[in-house]
């Protein structure tokens, strides 16, 4: 082979390997390309996500806080309720002890008593038709028992018995949640018989209706006039705790 030949397929064979090295350098950058694209949908995707978390994660904060309101409204209708509960439990205890406190006493019916028409009435049928009255507010007949006393009340309009008559009658229509009528009756007992040992039960009685027929400035008032009449009561010292209470 001559020189010239010889040098025909050296220029050949170096223009197939710059070739080749130009079709890799290529092939490389598309493949960086390729490889960048990945990385940035990569990137694109964390990104989105760390959003979402950011989004959920606000979420469950507003959540949190929704609850723990939830949570402090609860505990307060709770604590509502317990007030009320014992209130109650109180106002029943306190009318159970005065009405064991309640027995007719002989000696207040024992002579007779003039009505309203003149006529003497009989003091066995006044006791016997108190008794029946106070039986029926024993037997927890509220109702039945506000009609006796009124009743009682019609026929016996003299009656030593009257305080007693209005005190239990309106013990009655505090059993019956009828509030007005309660406070009206107690106020009624109170005039007729102000130094009564009842008394200033009556007015912290007349309070608490007050105080269900929301009348807080008539509560107030009512508390400080029992606090200021009967001073050294059971009642007015009940009456101070509950004025400590008020806002």
């Amino acid at each position: 082979m001559n020189l010239r030949a010889l040098l025909l397929m050296g220029c050949c064979t170096f223009a197939l390997q710059a070739n080749a090295g130009i079709l890799s350098d290529d092939e490389a950058r598309k493949g960086v390309q390729a490889l960048n694209e990945r990385v940035q949908k990569l990137e694109d995707a964390q990104k989105e996500q760390t959003r979402s978390l950011l989004d959920l994660q606000g979420q469950i904060e507003a959540l949190n806080i929704e609850l723990r309101k939830m949570r402090g409204q609860n505990e307060e209708l709770v604590h509502n309720l317990q007030d009320a509960e014992k209130r109650q439990k109180d106002f029943y205890i306190d009318l159970d002890s005065r009405l064991r406190r309640f027995e007719v006493d002989p000696a207040q019916s024992s002579s007779p008593v003039a009505s309203a028409t003149g006529v003497t009435d009989d003091p066995l049928q006044e006791n016997r038709a108190f008794e029946t009255a106070f039986s029926l507010h024993r037997a927890k007949s509220y109702q039945a028992a506000i009609n006796a006393f009124q009743e009682f009340q019609r026929k016996y309009p003299n009656s030593v018995q009257l305080p007693n008559v209005y005190f239990l009658m309106g013990d009655s229509f505090m059993s019956l949640k009828d509030y007005p009528s309660a406070a009206m009756t107690f106020q009624t007992f109170l005039d007729v018989a102000p130094k009564q040992p009842k008394a200033p039960e009556a007015l912290l009685l007349i309070a608490t209706a007050q105080q269900e027929m929301k009348q807080p400035l008539l509560v107030k008032k009512t508390l400080k006039k029992l606090v200021v009449q009967y001073p050294d009561s059971e009642a007015a010292a009940k009456a101070k705790e509950r004025l400590a209470t008020l806002k």
